[in-house]
């Protein structure tokens, strides 16, 4: 594979008000989403806003189901389709709010090329490939439960 060019992606949030009155609006730089944002959408009901939580369940999520597609690939394997889901663990501690771990779970539909009773296998090795992964690790837990 080509070595590819250094990139960077942005997002800027606008935030008025107070820490818990107060609410943003969080744009993409690519112009792909505006999402608000409060305080109330990390610890309670969202009211239709999203959270940074929120935000990296999806960015985790996102990069996981890439890693697992290239980790079959590398194996030469293929799923029909994945299902990936992220969830972001946290709670309020003498710190304050203080995330503890990211549960990831893959579903494969029609997966080939490889027996499903080593799709844990190849799911684990993808964590540890996962760009989003990498970053996180030591810092929260990470599991995974995969499923073919």
């Amino acid at each position: 594979m080509k070595p590819m060019r250094p990139f960077q992606r942005q997002a800027t949030l606008t935030w008025e008000g107070t820490l818990r009155a107060g609410e943003g609006v969080l744009r993409a730089g690519t112009g792909a989403f505006t999402l608000g944002l409060t305080f109330p959408a990390r610890v309670g009901p969202d009211g239709g806003r999203t959270s940074p939580e929120e935000l990296l369940a999806a960015a985790h999520a996102a990069c996981y189901a890439m890693a697992i597609e290239a980790t079959l690939a590398r194996r030469g394997a293929t799923a029909q389709r994945l299902h990936v889901s992220a969830t972001i663990q946290g709670e309020f501690g003498e710190a304050g709010l203080v995330l503890r771990g990211s549960h990831l779970r893959v579903l494969a539909d029609g997966l080939s090329g490889i027996d499903p009773s080593r799709f844990g296998e190849v799911a684990r090795e993808a964590e540890a490939r996962c760009p989003v992964s990498n970053v996180l690790r030591g810092n929260i837990r990470i599991d995974v439960e995969a499923i073919a």
